[in-house]
């Protein structure tokens, strides 16, 4: 994998946070990632 820094707003991260916290991913790289994927999957792939 290769790493990528972004900018985002804190309401980003603050949401980001409350589902790693309650269990729906394990970190925020791994959400992040299945978003992107998800986005692809709708825009690109479909």
């Amino acid at each position: 994998m290769k790493l990528v820094t972004l900018h985002c707003p804190s309401q980003y991260l603050e949401g980001l946070e409350k589902l790693v916290e309650s269990g729906l991913y394990p970190n925020r790289s791994e959400a992040i990632r299945i978003a992107i994927r998800d986005l692809l999957k709708r825009e690109l792939w479909g």
